[in-house]
């Protein structure tokens, strides 16, 4: 009896999941922002003219940081209009703007449940660009559009 017909079986369903399993071990997350449920909102408080007394202070996220109880149920209702399943520890609910570039902090369209490993990835982005930001390396705006760009290109 020939193992070659089990092999190929078997090989082929692990492709097939590895396919249709949105939590597997690559990097890319399985899925975007969606641009029209997360488009992305800005936090009125913060401006170019402003980010000295704002974002560019260490600590200022977290006085306006949402309570995980508001994320975390804001989260499972996402998850269920994204179509993603899994566990909610999966996910990260993200800011598409993030609060260290000016995202409006309980915004459900400035939201988004993104998975893991990829929203551990993106936040050392968004420090990244937060830190050209406060070095007047670049814009404001133009740190927030490359941010939404990226969140609704490639997660």
């Amino acid at each position: 009896m020939s193992m070659r017909p089990a092999l190929v079986a078997i090989a082929l369903l692990l492709l097939a999941i590895a396919i249709v399993s949105p939590h597997g071990s690559s990097s890319k997350s399985p899925y975007h922002a969606d641009i029209a449920r997360t488009p992305g909102v800005l936090n009125p408080d913060v401006t170019q003219a402003n980010i000295d007394s704002t974002i560019c202070v260490t600590g200022w996220t977290k006085t306006i940081r949402p309570p995980t109880s508001y994320t975390n149920a804001l989260k499972q209702k996402q998850m269920r209009e994204y179509g993603v399943g899994g566990l909610a520890s999966d996910y990260q609910e993200d800011h598409l703007i993030s609060l260290e570039l000016g995202g409006h902090p309980t915004d459900p369209r400035n939201l988004w449940p993104e998975p893991y490993p990829r929203a551990s990835e993106v936040d050392s982005i968004e420090n990244e660009l937060n830190a050209k930001v406060c070095a007047k390396d670049l814009s404001l705006d133009g740190a927030q559009r490359k941010e939404s760009e990226l969140k609704h290109t490639d997660g």
